[in-house]
């Protein structure tokens, strides 16, 4: 009782710890960080079960529920035949980097500088730096610079308006279907 106790505690400190100041968590765990970087709603699963093979350079963004996986769980199947197997890689990150929810990224992955990953990838080997990329298993889509050109074409400038004043003007720009004949309230 006393053992699932203090496993608990350890389990609510460790939360408390994440979400107070989640850098400061993962250098603690030993995760390279750079200058500038946002990890957003971090796990004790993010990092997976080696963090001191992940490294991410400056101004790097992962966003919600990413994964870092630096080993290959697969040799399970053998692990009769060989009990000390294990295959590991570093997960490398470059500078001004964004990578979307629910990207998972494998062992031996190498992301260069200024690249997003898409949402939902999964990534092994080598992404260029300057790239978009995306996909099961990602593969380079665009360039960068591409990628820019259009979000300023397409784009909507919303990122510093208040709540209220965002709401208004997005609900303006993307008119919601008629539901009883009304429109919902702004």
């Amino acid at each position: 009782m006393l053992y699932m106790l203090l496993f608990i505690i350890k389990k609510i400190i460790k939360v408390i710890r994440i979400k107070r100041d989640p850098l400061a968590y993962a250098r603690s765990i030993g995760v390279t960080l750079g200058e500038h970087c946002k990890l957003v709603d971090l796990t004790g699963g993010t990092f997976g079960q080696e963090p001191y093979l992940v490294s991410l350079g400056d101004h790097v963004e992962l966003s919600y529920d990413v994964r870092c996986i630096t080993h290959d769980g697969g040799v399970w199947v053998c692990r009769d035949e060989h009990p000390d197997l294990d295959v590991m890689g570093r997960i490398s990150i470059g500078n001004n980097v964004f990578v979307g929810a629910r990207a998972i990224l494998l062992p031996g992955t190498t992301i260069g500088d200024n690249c997003v990953i898409g949402a939902g990838s999964i990534v092994k080997g080598s992404i260029p730096s300057n790239s978009v990329a995306a996909g099961m298993p990602a593969r380079v889509l665009k360039a960068t610079s591409d990628y820019i050109e259009s979000c300023v074409e397409n784009g909507v400038a919303t990122k510093r308006l208040s709540p209220a004043i965002k709401k208004k003007k997005l609900l303006e720009l993307f008119p919601v279907a008629l539901s009883r004949g009304k429109l919902p309230e702004v």
